[in-house]
C-alpha cells in the first residue's frame, strides 16, 4: 500500500467519505494531548493519595496481630473481632484452634488443602493476609519442608520460631530456596528458654544469610530484667520482625501484659530506636493478658504506636 493510499474512518462524515492519514495523525495527536491531561490528572491524584499516607505507612511500619492474643477463640472468630479493630495483618500459631465447629483442627501446616482454601478465603473475605506465622520448626529437614510449603501457599514472608542452634544451616536453606525469612524468638529467661538473651540469638545468626535474624519480643525481654532499648541495639542489623508487648513489672517471668506505654518497657523509646535504626516491616500486637477488655486494651496498643509513629515521621 502506497504512502498516499486513503483510510475508511466511521466519523461524523457521510460513510463514503474518507480522511487522509494526515489527518489521521491531526485526530491522534490531539487524542494523545487529551490523554496526558488526563494522565496528568491521575498522577497529580496519586501523588494526592501518598501525602495523605498514614505515619505508620510513611515509616514502613506494619500492624499485625498475634492470635495468641485472641487464643479463647477460634482462627475465624479472632479474624473478625481483629479486622473490627481496623488490623488488617495477622500472625497465626501452630497450636491454635482453626473453628470452634471443627475440633481439632489448628492453624498449621496440618491442614488438608481444602481447610487451606478454606482458612485464606475466610482472611481473603475480611481483607486480612497472614505475613508470620509462629512455626514448630525443630531441626526435622522433611517437617521443616512442610512448613515452608504451607507458609508459601498462605502468603506468608516471615517463619517465627524457636529452633534448636544445629537446625540453622538446613534452614537458612530452606530459606533461600522458598524466599522466606526464619525470625527467632525470645521467651523470658527460664530453663526452655535457650534464646532469651540477644546474645543468644546472635549466635545462631552469625555467619547466616540475612533471611535469618530475630523477632525481637520486648514484653519477654523485662520479664528476663533486661532494657528493651539496649537489647534492639545489640539486635540492630538482625531484626526481622517483632512482638509489641508491654508488661507492668521489671525482671518477673509472670508480670502481665499492659498497654503499650503504660509498663517497664519504655515504649516510646523502643519505638524512637526501632525509627533510628530504620526498621520497616511486620510488628504483631501480642498482647497475652485475656481479660473482658481484651479488645480494648488491644486498640489502645495500636493507637499508642499510631501517636508515637505521628512523632517521628
Amino acid at each position: 500500500m502506497s504512502c498516499n493510499s486513503r483510510v475508511s474512518v466511521r466519523n461524523d462524515r457521510a460513510p463514503s467519505e474518507s480522511i487522509s492519514r494526515r489527518e489521521i495523525l491531526k485526530y491522534s495527536l490531539a487524542a494523545g494531548a487529551t490523554a496526558l491531561l488526563a494522565n496528568g490528572r491521575l498522577v497529580s491524584a496519586a501523588l494526592a493519595a501518598a501525602q495523605e499516607q498514614s505515619p505508620l505507612e510513611k515509616l514502613g511500619w506494619k500492624i499485625a496481630c498475634q492470635l495468641y492474643t485472641f487464643r479463647r477463640f477460634s482462627f475465624y472468630e479472632a479474624i473478625e473481632k481483629i479486622a473490627a479493630l481496623g488490623i488488617r495483618l495477622v500472625e497465626p500459631a501452630f497450636f491454635l484452634r482453626l473453628d470452634a465447629n471443627q475440633p481439632g483442627l489448628v492453624t498449621s501446616e496440618k491442614l488438608s488443602a481444602e481447610k487451606r482454601q478454606e482458612m485464606k478465603s475466610r482472611m481473603a473475605a475480611l481483607g486480612i493476609s497472614m505475613p508470620n506465622f509462629y512455626a514448630d520448626l525443630r531441626g526435622e529437614a522433611e517437617g521443616a519442608r512442610q512448613v515452608f510449603a504451607f507458609a508459601r501457599e498462605m502468603g506468608v514472608e516471615t517463619l517465627v520460631s524457636e529452633p534448636p542452634p544445629e537446625a540453622f544451616a538446613m534452614l537458612d536453606e530452606l530459606c533461600q530456596e522458598f524466599s522466606i525469612n526464619l525470625a527467632v524468638h525470645n521467651h523470658p529467661k527460664g530453663p526452655n528458654s535457650r534464646y532469651w538473651h540477644p546474645e543468644n540469638v546472635l549466635a545462631v545468626c552469625k555467619g547466616r544469610s540475612s533471611r535469618i535474624g530475630a523477632c525481637c519480643d520486648t514484653g519477654h525481654w523485662v520479664r528476663s530484667g533486661l532494657d528493651p532499648v539496649e537489647c534492639l541495639k545489640m539486635m540492630e542489623g538482625r531484626i526481622i520482625t517483632f512482638h509489641l508487648k508491654d508488661v507492668a513489672e521489671w525482671g518477673k517471668p509472670e508480670a502481665r501484659d499492659v498497654p503499650l506505654g503504660t509498663g517497664k518497657a519504655n515504649y516510646e523509646a523502643v519505638l524512637k530506636e526501632l525509627h533510628r535504626q530504620g526498621f520497616r516491616g511486620v510488628m504483631s500486637i501480642e498482647y497475652e493478658h485475656d481479660s473482658p477488655e481484651l479488645e480494648k486494651d488491644v486498640a489502645a496498643c495500636l493507637a499508642f504506636v499510631q501517636k508515637v509513629a505521628a512523632t517521628l515521621v
